[in-house]
């Protein structure tokens, strides 16, 4: 396997290249089964989903048969109690005698989850084996980005040649990136802003070539990093920045748009839409560079811009 691609549907279509080989004692299983613990967004507390069907695609399961998932909010400060773990570990399927261990290794779990600040902890299967041992023979676990300054040693962990290196890079200048398959590239402040500058690219007929959120970063130094990332994809034949100045400094984003064109020599179309702190200053600073930069200071037309400027290919 080493050195080869493996390709599953979590690696998409282009697959991952094997870089180590985790080696284990084969085990048998008597009974396979799901358990997961994440959080609920709607009531902001852990939330574990157990089923007896595991082993498999658990999305599946769930829309062929919703009623063999089952999900046990678990109170916030009293966290899994006995009573609670043996009521999770009873619809897993398992024999009587290995109820107590897996109500044990249930409440370990979630131990783990608060401690090392998850997201989300996914067993798939936790495993009966035929002398009644429960074992966790495959597992995803997630973790808070925001923990990493206190979950050094989880985050030592971390494989970056498993990751988009355009990704890892821009995550070390205090960018959020991901590539797209479209043309118009976005530099946004603010993912909920980087969401809606996408959806208007879409409405006027354009397809967005990423989502980057410089996020309060946004100094010039930034700017022209988030450039060198978009540039790097041949198909981008245009850039929409759309920055909101209320927690960064429209002129610092100026700044860096100038820097960046002048040094990249820009042959292609750049729309910018300024709002919010010192937005004249930046605005002066654009309408005086001498370069082909078209600012506006509403979304729509500024979106109608880019688009008619930078067709799809």
């Amino acid at each position: 396997m080493l050195g080869h691609k493996l390709i599953t549907k979590q690696t998409g279509e282009a697959g991952k290249e094997v870089t180590a080989v985790y080696i284990v004692e084969r085990r048998d299983a008597r009974t396979e089964a799901y358990l997961a613990i994440l959080m609920d967004r709607s009531t902001q507390t852990p939330l574990i989903v157990a089923s007896s069907q595991g082993g498999m695609d658990i999305e599946g399961v769930a829309a062929k048969d919703p009623s063999a998932i089952k999900s046990f909010p678990v109170p916030l400060e009293e966290g899994v109690s006995d009573k609670l773990a043996t009521e999770i570990a009873s619809v897993l399927g398992y024999t009587q005698e290995a109820i107590p261990e897996a109500a044990k290794t249930i409440q370990n779990l979630y131990k783990v989850f608060m401690e090392r600040d998850c997201t989300q902890v996914e067993i798939n299967p936790l495993s009966e084996t035929p002398d009644h041992k429960v074992l966790a023979m495959d597992a995803k676990l997630n973790f808070d980005d925001n923990a990493a300054f206190r979950q050094k040693e989880v985050f030592s962990w971390r494989d970056t040649t498993q990751e988009d290196p355009e990704e890892v890079m821009a995550a070390e200048y205090g960018l959020n990136f991901i590539k797209l398959d479209g043309n118009i590239a976005n530099i946004v402040n603010g993912a909920g802003l980087a969401m809606a500058t996408m959806d208007i690219i879409k409405l006027y007929g354009g397809a967005p070539a990423n989502f980057l959120d410089c996020g309060g970063t946004a100094t010039p130094e930034t700017i022209e990093k988030a450039f060198e990332l978009i540039l790097s994809d041949k198909k981008v034949n245009g850039i929409f920045v759309n920055i909101f100045g209320g927690i960064v400094r429209c002129d610092y984003v100026a700044e860096g748009l100038i820097a960046a064109t002048k040094n990249f020599n820009l042959d292609i179309p750049v729309v910018v839409r300024l709002q919010g702190t010192n937005m004249a200053q930046a605005k002066e600073l654009i309408d005086n560079s001498g370069l082909k930069l078209y600012a506006f200071e509403d979304l729509d037309p500024a979106a109608e811009k880019i688009v008619s400027l930078a067709p799809k290919a």
